[in-house]
This record gives C-alpha cells, sequence and structure tokens, in this order.
C-alpha cells in the first residue's frame, strides 16, 4: 500500500527511497506521479529531500539539522571510546612495534605500568580524543551525505538491489575524508605512545616533531591510514547494515516497529560488535604499518611492510580484535542513542520498492 501524499512527498527523497518505507494507517493509497508513457517520474526527488519531517521527528531526513547533528552523533561516538581504550591502544602500539619487549597484552601491561607507573597507560589520550573526534564527525557525517547522494543516482530500485555497494562506496568516500582530518592526531599520539622519553603530553610533541621533520611529520601517515581505515569503514557499514536487517528478519522475533527504542539500540550494540569483528581482522596489517611508520623517523609504508614479513603484520590481532569489537559496538550503540535522544529519523531496514514488485511478479 503506498503512503499518503504528504508521505509520498518523503519517499521521493533521494536519502530515503528505498532505505525505508513509510506507512500511515489512517489515510488511503495512492498511486505514483506517472509520465506520458506510464512510468513513475524520478524527476524532483531533491526537491523534496528535506521537506517533509515524521510525525514525532524533530527534523526531516536529510535536513541540515540531520546532517548537523549526525556529525555530532559521530564526535561522541568516536573520540569517547577510542579514548576510553587508550591503554589497550598503547599497548596494541607497543606490541606491534616492540614485540620481542612487549611479547602479549598481559606482558605489554605489567612492562608499561613498572616503567611509568598506572598513568604511563593514558599516555596519548589528548591526540586520541581530538583526532578521532574529528574522525567521527567526518566519517558519520560525509557517510549520511553520501548515502543520500549515491542513492539519489542510483533511484530507488537499483538502491534496493545494489544497497550494500551503495553502503560500501558511500562509507569509502567518508572515510577518505575522515582521515585527512584524523592523520595528524593519530601521529602525534603514536610518538607518544611508541617512543618513551620523546615527549609525553601534546603541547610537547607537536613541536618537536615539527621541528624535526615539518608539515611532513603530521601527514605521512594518511595513505597507510587510508589503507587501514578505509577497508576497517567499508566493513564497519556495510556489514553493519546488513546484520541489522539480518537480525530483524531472523532472530529478533517481532517486527521492528513493535520493538521499543531499547530493544532496537540492543539490536544495533549486537550488530555493531558483530561488525567490529570483521573490522580488526581487514584493517589490522595496515594497522601494524601505521603503528611502526609513525614511530620511526624517515620511514616509508614499503619499507616497513617489507620488514615485518606477512607474521608481523598481524602481531597484536587479539588485542585489536578486542578493542575494534567493543569500539564498534559502543560507537553504533552511542550514534543510534544520539539520534533517539534528538528524536532523528531513523529509517528501519529497507524493503523492496512496490514498482519492483510488481516487475518480478510479486505482487498481484
Amino acid at each position: 500500500m503506498y503512503p499518503s501524499c504528504l508521505t509520498q512527498l518523503a519517499r521521493a527523497n533521494p536519502f530515503s527511497a528505498p532505505l525505508f518505507s513509510l506507512r500511515r494507517e489512517d489515510q488511503g493509497p495512492q498511486s505514483p506521479a506517472q509520465g506520458p508513457q506510464g512510468e513513475p517520474l524520478q524527476r524532483g526527488r531533491r526537491l523534496a529531500a528535506a521537506a517533509v519531517a515524521d510525525e514525532g521527528d524533530s527534523c526531516a531526513f536529510g535536513s541540515q539539522k540531520y546532517f548537523v547533528l549526525c556529525g555530532f552523533g559521530g564526535i561522541l561516538s568516536c573520540g569517547t571510546t577510542h579514548t576510553a581504550v587508550v591503554p589497550l591502544d598503547l599497548v596494541k602500539c607497543r606490541l606491534q612495534v616492540d614485540p620481542d619487549k612487549y611479547k602479549s597484552i598481559g606482558t605489554g601491561f605489567k612492562v608499561t605500568v613498572r616503567e611509568d607507573g598506572v598513568r604511563g597507560l593514558a599516555k596519548g589520550w589528548a591526540p586520541t580524543f581530538i583526532g578521532y573526534s574529528m574522525q567521527g564527525l567526518c566519517k558519520f557525517g560525509f557517510y549520511e551525505v553520501f548515502k543520500i547522494f549515491y542513492s539519489d543516482l542510483m533511484g530507488e530500485e537499483n538502491t534496493y538491489l545494489w544497497r550494500t555497494s551503495l553502503y560500501l562506496a558511500a562509507s569509502a568516500s567518508a572515510e577518505f575524508f575522515a582521515d585527512i582530518a584524523l592523520a595528524p592526531m593519530e601521529a602525534v599520539k603514536v610518538r607518544i605512545q611508541t617512543q618513551p622519553g620523546y615527549a609525553n603530553t601534546l603541547r610537547q610533541c607537536v613541536p618537536k616533531m615539527y621541528g624535526e621533520e615539518g608539515i611532513w611529520a603530521f601527514y605521512k601517515g594518511v595513505v597507510p591510514l587510508w589503507m587501514r581505515q578505509i577497508p576497517y569503514t567499508m566493513m564497519k557499514f556495510s556489514c553493519f547494515e546488513r546484520t541489522v536487517e539480518l537480525l530483524y528478519k531472523y532472530a529478533v522475533p517481532k517486527p521492528r516497529s513493535e520493538c521499543t527504542k531499547g530493544e532496537q539500540l540492543v539490536v544495533t550494540f549486537v550488530a555493531g560488535y558483530i561488525a567490529g569483528v570483521f573490522c580488526a581482522i581487514v584493517s589490522h596489517p595496515a594497522d601494524s604499518v601505521v603503528s611502526v611508520l609513525n614511530k620511526e623517523t624517515g620511514s616509508t609504508a614499503i619499507g616497513v611492510l617489507k620488514k615485518l614479513g606477512p607474521k608481523g603484520v598481524w602481531k597484536g590481532l587479539v588485542a585489536r580484535i578486542i578493542m575494534i569489537g567493543t569500539l564498534t559496538a559502543l560507537q553504533w550503540f552511542i550514534y543510534d542513542s544520539v539520534k533517539v535522544y534528538f528524536r532523528l529519523p531513523r529509517p528501519p531496514p529497507p524493503e523492496m520498492p512496490e514498482s519492483l514488485k510488481k516487475k518480478l511478479g510479486l505482487t498481484e
């Protein structure tokens, strides 16, 4: 059944269809506008992009306010979670750059506490918070932008049929810009964490790195970051989106519309953790290269890769699976909670458009 005229306008915007479908029970069906040959009209979809908000939503899907609050959700989800796991991240980085000294996660914690005290486990928290807050802003904010933009280019039916490709393309595009924002603080964080005695704080490290290598010191790791983060983010978003879809289809005993907000957030957390495990595996070799590259002055990505070898790039994988699995689950949980708190539109899993059902003979 087609929605009301008001909802039809909302469905016509490129940000929604066919990522979600809406139904109003209090009004009858309506047919979509047709062209002279009887085909559904697709023009003018951009004009309705931010025109209508559902009852109860604080803004329209795809509006400027929607994007701003999504970016804010990204800041909270990435900045806070990455800062919370700084001790584990520090040990993971030291495992990657000095496996002879830090032989395991447990040994890494013991050696770090023995040499630097408990406070030593918090080294690098400031660049971590700043860097990953900026990354979260771009990652989640631009993902929403690119998902809508590419959906508009593809059209309603192709968006549904190729939705996994849509998730992959949108997340890769967003992460490209997110890593440029992250690179300077990531370089500072790794230098503080992996070179004891070099610098203890952000204010000490930045001028010292700039004096030694210039501005290049902060961006020499951007290519390895792309190698690590783009596959990671593609897996993070596409796996999450499809896992949510499968959970509601096969695991959750009732439709999403009948679930409470709390139950929906539990599904978000579970899907996020599953996605995080795959993210860690896909991106770990490049993560090892980034850690060593930012530690050693004058090193190159190819040189580091040759030095580590096939086995060396997988050092610290267990620690990273634990860290990234937890991180990804919490990030999606926080991000979705922000949407709930600000009453942003939260489309349900995608459904096949009526026009495609007719073409496939799935409707009478």
